[in-house]
């Protein structure tokens, strides 16, 4: 029973969640350091992050192992250090005020589910497409891109591009869709985005495939995170107005 009082009592400390940021920060400047020197990091944008991890030898990856742990066990303080502010202050009158903090410390609990979903599961390619090129999803779809468009001004520069695309699924059409610059499609949690194109000597445009399952959990936390420190700031604002 001591010894659990004792873990209790390290991770509702304040000075352990600042050990424990303090360490992240050295593992992470270690790793901005080391990153552009390791030609293994080259290939951690096309891939999951754990996917990428375990491929890759632990002397390059084992900061971000220990950057990890470090989060799960900052995930945790936070946790438990929210849990027992309402519980102290659950009969304080400006409830409001004492609620604030704990929506931000929640928004940053789904910033790090976000990251977490999306370092397990999350997919990007790129291909070169022109028309009636088909390519094969992941999500067992298929697409076809039927037209490619651009626009071009009397310099010769192009200034706007897009490309007609159509699902299929087991050679049954689908649906139909346009994607532009900044317009992708989405379908069945995949993302197609159109990123540039070549006109000469037919029309080729460089399209990215992708999927972020993290992506509406890391939206959530955000506006978590934003909301609870905004109503903190006009409390504590109105408060010394008083």
């Amino acid at each position: 029973m001591n010894i659990f009082r004792k873990i209790l009592d390290f991770f509702l400390s304040l000075r352990t969640a600042i050990w424990l940021i303090l360490t992240l920060l050295l593992l992470l400047l270690y790793g901005s350091v080391i990153m552009p020197v390791k030609e293994e990091f080259q290939g951690l944008q096309t891939l999951p992050l754990f996917q990428w991890m375990l491929e890759n030898p632990f002397d390059v990856t084992w900061w971000l192992w220990g950057s990890i742990g470090i989060l799960s066990l900052l995930t945790a303080n936070t946790i438990l250090c929210s849990i027992e502010s309402i519980l102290k202050k659950r009969e304080a009158r400006q409830w409001l005020l004492i609620i604030s903090p704990q929506i931000v410390h929640i928004g940053f609990l789904f910033i790090l589910l976000a990251h977490l979903l999306s370092s397990y599961g999350s997919f990007k390619g790129t291909a070169f497409v022109y028309k009636d090129t088909v390519l094969a999803l992941p999500n067992g779809l298929e697409v076809m891109f039927e037209e490619i468009r651009t626009s071009v001004d009397p310099s010769g520069y192009v200034t706007d591009w897009s490309s007609d695309i159509r699902y299929f699924k087991e050679g049954s059409p689908l649906s139909s869709d346009v994607i532009r610059p900044n317009s992708p499609s989405f379908k069945d949690g995949l993302g197609i985005y159109i990123k540039t194109v070549k006109v000469a000597p037919f029309p080729v445009a460089m399209i990215e495939v992708s999927r972020d399952p993290g992506a509406l959990w890391a939206l959530t936390g955000g506006i978590l995170f934003m909301g609870g420190i905004i109503t903190l700031l006009m409390l504590k604002i109105k408060r010394e107005e008083e």
